[in-house]
């Protein structure tokens, strides 16, 4: 049983890039399907294909490299991370992204700058 679907969900994208596959499949929940759909929508994935058990993600590469560099995880079980609308971090210099789960759902950092609200810090991808 996985106490973290979440990190398991970054995990397998990281390991997928790091083999050079083209998709990869984590099993499917509503958290994860934000959080892929976040992911396409800021362009580091190609597609998201979502069935009745399983979520694919199709990998993007440019120049044969991956366009995924890094993913943290932020928040986990043991430690919650939450932070206001003023305190939301800059990942990588603005060249990343940070994935919160607020009460408008899980946005990434700029909508929920744009909306003025916080919430829990999911993870940083750059």
């Amino acid at each position: 049983m996985l106490t973290d679907p979440i990190a398991d969900m970054l995990t397998r994208i990281r390991n997928a890039h790091l083999a050079l596959h083209k998709d990869v499949q984590v099993p499917r929940s509503k958290m994860k399907a934000a959080l892929a759909a976040i992911l396409k929508q800021e362009g580091y994935v190609e597609d998201v294909a979502l069935d009745e058990k399983n979520i694919t993600i199709a990998l993007r590469y440019e120049k044969g490299r991956p366009v995924i560099t890094g993913l943290k995880r932020v928040s986990t079980p043991g430690r919650r991370v939450y932070v206001g609308a003023h305190q939301i971090p800059r990942v990588q210099n603005g060249l990343g992204i940070c994935i919160l789960s607020t009460s408008s759902g899980v946005l990434d950092g700029m909508t929920a700058q744009e909306k003025k609200v916080g919430g829990e810090l999911l993870c940083e991808i750059w």
